[in-house]
């Protein structure tokens, strides 16, 4: 069974390494003391904390239709190319970058510009995991 360092698991959820510590000290996050005195995390107790972790961090804003689309990225539009029939816009949200390619009638009515707020839902029938 893996275990991870504080680094390695704060790498994991994307915070900083004294998060991690602190939700260790706070009893948040399980972890054990190794004999050298250094922490880590069980790998089955870190997936599940990534998980319940997960299921809050973004609540839906009131008023927000519910999907079934799971990926969900809200975001500001950071730029729009539009051509004759087609538009790319660009959306930065958090630490993803989101490139949506659509019609450009789509974006003019839906008057997406930069700066705009949006949220783009991705529903993809593949999905490639690949190892470090």
């Amino acid at each position: 069974m893996p275990s991870y360092s504080m680094g390695v698991a704060a790498q994991l959820l994307r915070v900083s390494p004294e998060t991690v510590r602190r939700w260790a000290e706070s009893g948040r996050l399980p972890a054990e003391r190794a004999p050298d005195g250094s922490r880590a995390v069980d790998g089955v107790a870190l997936a599940a904390f990534a998980k319940e972790r997960a299921t809050g961090m973004h609540p839906l804003p009131p008023g927000t239709a519910q999907t079934s689309v799971r990926n969900s990225f809200a975001g500001i539009v950071t730029a729009v190319r539009l051509d004759e029939v087609a538009a790319r816009v660009e959306i930065q949200s958090g630490p993803h970058h989101v490139v949506s390619v659509l019609t450009r009638e789509s974006v003019e009515q839906l008057g997406i510009t930069v700066g705009s707020t949006v949220t783009a839902r991705v529903k993809s029938t593949e999905v490639h995991i690949a190892l470090p």
